[in-house]
């Protein structure tokens, strides 16, 4: 492979905003894996956000990929997969396995698509000083009638249009929107473009708290939403302290503390067989590898509100809750996951369909 730019590439960022900024060039923020598309002749290479390989999981979208970009190309993007019209991504992250046949299984039954938003490098040229709004320009240009399961992600100059977009877009299983300097080059690795993400509140029972990797201070709160069985269901995290907040936290919680698991609700995360079923802490993955994941077990007694941008399949936060503030004036059985409000649905095709 020799292309003028060349992996690894890190992916541009993006800072969080309160509010979409005015005058910008706007696109729908997707719920996928980012990857930076190197391709040069028979040659197809993925790279993560992180600049590790993604090549050999996603072994269907190399394949059109190759039959479908230009010869010579460098392009940023999300590779997604849809399912009933809506972005799944608990079918992509299970991609993410050693095991060569289940890969190319999956592939076959969940097939992937990439969404393609910035153009890095065309022919012999390097873009990477090129202003974003002939960046987009050329991209569009190459692109030109290509089919699905590679497509250019819609954009738009008109703040309004992308107020409607964040509002409807969710539906489709969509984060929000992004929010890019025309003028903008491309800038590796720095929060260069600006992001506007859903954001909502749930109160929530905090049953444990694992350790900080600097000490004996709460790393992380684990929370709980009660589901319809009566239930305490593990439903994510909250981690964002400070580290005077975080020694705090561990006096705070004290008197809660057990001693023995047994008789905690999360009881059973010490046997293998409960993590496939109940997504229990402690719990290993194909993303915490051997990061110790050892927790200290509470009286589900205490409630907080913490606020989250979006659920995977209405089961857990996608990402890190935020803590809001102690509730004293819940109680732990009021915490279920009737209080979390759903988006209304929107089909994922009309996302993609010709813009007037």
């Amino acid at each position: 492979m020799d292309l003028p730019v060349m992996p690894p590439v890190k992916p541009m960022l993006a800072k969080s905003v309160a509010k979409i900024p005015p005058g910008m060039h706007y696109e729908a923020k997707w719920d996928g894996f980012r990857a930076i598309v190197f391709r040069d002749g028979d040659e197809v290479e993925l790279g993560s956000r992180t600049t590790k390989p993604l090549t050999r999981y996603f072994p269907e979208l190399v394949a059109a990929l190759k039959e479908r970009l230009p010869g010579r190309c460098v392009l940023d993007g999300e590779i997604v997969i849809a399912r009933e019209g809506r972005l799944d991504f608990d079918a992509l992250t299970e991609r993410i396995h050693p095991a060569d046949s289940r890969v190319r299984m999956l592939a076959e039954k969940t097939p992937s698509s990439f969404v393609a938003f910035d153009l890095l490098a065309l022919a012999h040229q390097s873009l990477l000083d090129v202003p974003l709004a002939d960046r987009r320009a050329l991209l569009v240009m190459a692109l030109s009638g290509v089919t699905a399961p590679v497509h250019v992600a819609p954009a738009t100059t008109d703040i309004d249009v992308a107020r409607e977009w964040f509002e409807q877009y969710e539906g489709a299983g969509l984060d929000g929107v992004i929010a890019k300097p025309l003028t903008l080059r491309y800038l590796q690795d720095e929060r260069a473009m600006f992001k506007v993400k859903h954001e909502r509140t749930a109160d929530v029972v905090v049953a444990g708290y694992r350790l900080h990797k600097s000490g004996p201070v709460v790393g992380s709160l684990l929370l709980g939403l009660y589901d319809d069985g009566g239930a305490l269901q593990h439903v994510g995290v909250s981690a964002a302290f400070s580290m005077a907040r975080r020694a705090e936290l561990v006096e705070e919680l004290e008197p809660l503390r057990m001693d023995d698991v047994a008789g905690h609700p999360w009881a059973a995360w010490a046997e293998e067989a409960a993590h496939e079923t109940a997504r229990l802490p402690g719990a290993p993955s194909r993303w915490s590898g051997k990061k110790d994941l050892s927790w200290v077990p509470l009286r589900p007694e205490r409630v907080c509100e913490v606020a989250y941008d979006h659920m995977e399949n209405g089961l857990r936060f996608r990402h890190t809750a935020r803590f809001r503030r102690w509730r004293p004036d819940r109680t732990p059985e009021s915490c279920t996951y009737a209080q979390l409000e759903e988006p209304v649905r929107y089909d994922l095709a009309e996302i993609f369909a010709p813009q007037a």
